[in-house]
């Protein structure tokens, strides 16, 4: 006797590598979200705004058990529980009347990528994920080497007790089965970072550092990547006008040059104005998801000054939307790498030039604010934070797989390495700093990526031991060196002295050589 469960499977449409409009259409038709007056698909993503990283897991077995790093981060399921779990899920989408699967692909360089059958209850959820990651020439055809599945199913609740999980929601990886399960959360973001992780664990055993930075090429042919957080302005910054946009979160930096993880962008929206990021204004249109914008009940307009819903606020646009972007999705090897950190407590400077122990040291530190967080717990405030290899919630392996890589390829590529702070100056954040302007630190940037920071002269920062540029084009020279930028320089190294103690107490649980250990800030304090 075939089960009501098996009749509904049975009788279950699935929609194959649906078109943008299809799936707009069926989104609107299915009320998951509305148009707005940008033609944007608008969408509210319930209770989670942000990834749920007490909910992500991976499979404990033999393939996995004493290469991934284990600890509150990476979490183990077990092989049975997350089975249990897939079994479970599955049903639950066959109970659907729809189901939606696109065949995309992640990686840009043929001979790394993966192909993944995405499989999504939602159709915006599926229309999100067909502008973030690749689409392939021939979608319908598997030829690489590695196929994933992803399945994502925001319906379908966990339940602790029974699960083995933390809350009713999940995201799970099985490496050994090459699946992913995300369940119970209605945020998009999962899906591109659980991708992303999935890359992270699997590249370096080909000698490719995976990283999550944005990426850009000049006129000039020269390329350069920006590390940091959400909120730091990889997206922003990588997004300018005068150069070529490889990508704004995820790439892989092999023997042969740069090239991207994802074929679309996912950019924080929150006081976004045509002024100051008019790339990114321009990219929000009719195909592009909207997650937690608020609009005008009446006119449909975004209001992207309202955080009531979160601060995390996104939109998800495929690269062609981008005009100036590099077609072929990669590039040579980089130039210049910048590390974007915003300093809370406004002393670092707002650029300094790291020697090669020097960038292993903060690569591994991470330092910087959640700003607008994507993580769920996070609350609305600014906080610090040092997350290792600016990126710690998707790198599965030891930090010491990753900063091995980065060496290697920054003494293959000879590309110099720059701090940026994009947080605060003159002041900690609320004793009297304020935030560079985005036009100060893309000044900043041009004068890196265009050679200027290459050829100046440099001063050196007692303490940190930074070497700063005494003269940046279109930088007020008091910024430049951050006890100049203070009212008080006793308040200044005040603060030094917090900021030099916390680095040192995070960098005591890396095991690594004395000349990267001894390249980071001293306990000390020593007035020029």
């Amino acid at each position: 006797m075939i089960s009501s469960q098996e009749k509904a499977a049975v009788n279950q449409k699935i929609i194959l590598n649906a078109s943008c409009e299809e799936l707009v259409t069926v989104a609107l038709a299915s009320h998951e979200g509305v148009l707005a007056s940008n033609q944007a698909l608008t969408v509210t993503t319930g209770p989670r705004t942000g990834r749920s990283p007490k909910d992500r897991f991976i499979v404990r077995d033999a393939e996995t058990d004493t290469t991934v790093d284990w600890n509150t981060i990476n979490q183990p399921i077990s092989a049975d529980s997350f089975l249990s779990i897939w079994q479970r899920a599955t049903h639950y989408l066959e109970t659907k009347p729809v189901s939606f699967v696109s065949y995309l692909q992640v990686g840009a360089e043929k001979k790394s990528a993966l192909t993944v059958k995405v499989i999504t209850e939602l159709a915006w959820h599926a229309l999100f994920v067909r502008n973030l990651l690749i689409t392939p020439e021939a979608p319908h055809i598997t030829d690489q080497p590695l196929q994933w599945t992803l399945l994502c199913v925001p319906g379908f609740k966990t339940d602790p007790a029974r699960d083995q999980v933390n809350s009713d929601a999940a995201i799970m990886i099985d490496f050994s089965h090459k699946r992913v399960l995300i369940c119970g959360t209605y945020y998009a973001g999962e899906m591109k970072k659980s991708m992303f992780s999935v890359l992270n664990f699997i590249l370096p055993a080909h000698e490719i550092l995976p990283m999550h930075c944005a990426a850009n090429v000049g006129k000039d042919g020269k390329t350069a990547l920006f590390f940091g957080l959400s909120g730091t302005g990889k997206t922003t910054l990588s997004a300018d006008p005068e150069r070529y946009l490889i990508g704004d979160d995820e790439h892989g930096w092999s023997a042969e040059g740069v090239f991207n993880f994802e074929g679309g962008c996912y950019a924080k929206c929150i006081d976004l104005s045509r002024e100051r990021e008019p790339v990114i204004w321009d990219a929000i249109r009719y195909g592009t998801v909207m997650e937690n914008v608020v609009l005008n009940p009446q006119t449909k307009e975004p209001n992207y000054t309202d955080s009531h819903l979160t601060q995390n606020t996104r939109a998800a646009y495929p690269r062609t939307y981008i005009p100036s972007r590099i077609e072929s999705n990669q590039a040579g090897q980089p130039n210049a790498v910048l590390f974007l950190t915003c300093d809370l407590y406004g002393v670092l400077p707002p650029v300094a030039r790291l020697t090669a122990a020097q960038a292993a040291y903060y690569f591994l530190s991470g330092y910087t604010a959640l700003v607008g967080s994507t993580e769920m717990g996070q609350g609305t405030g600014i906080k610090e934070t040092f997350s290792t290899c600016f990126g710690a919630p998707f790198f599965p392996r030891p930090a010491g797989v990753y900063a091995d890589l980065l060496m290697k390829r920054l003494e293959g590529s000879g590309a110099t390495v720059y701090l940026v702070n994009t947080g605060w100056t003159g002041g900690a954040h609320g004793q009297g700093g304020s935030r560079f302007s985005i036009p100060t630190t893309r000044a900043v940037v041009r004068a890196i990526v265009s050679g200027e920071c290459q050829r100046a002269e440099y001063s050196s920062v007692p303490g940190f031991h930074f070497d700063i540029p005494k003269a940046v084009t279109g930088v007020d020279s008091k910024l430049l060196n951050p006890v100049e930028a203070w009212f008080n320089e006793e308040a200044y190294q005040a603060n030094a002295r917090i900021l030099m103690g916390k680095f040192i107490e995070n960098f005591k649980k890396f095991d690594v050589n004395d000349a990267i250990r001894q390249a980071g800030p001293t306990s000390f304090f020593v007035t020029p």
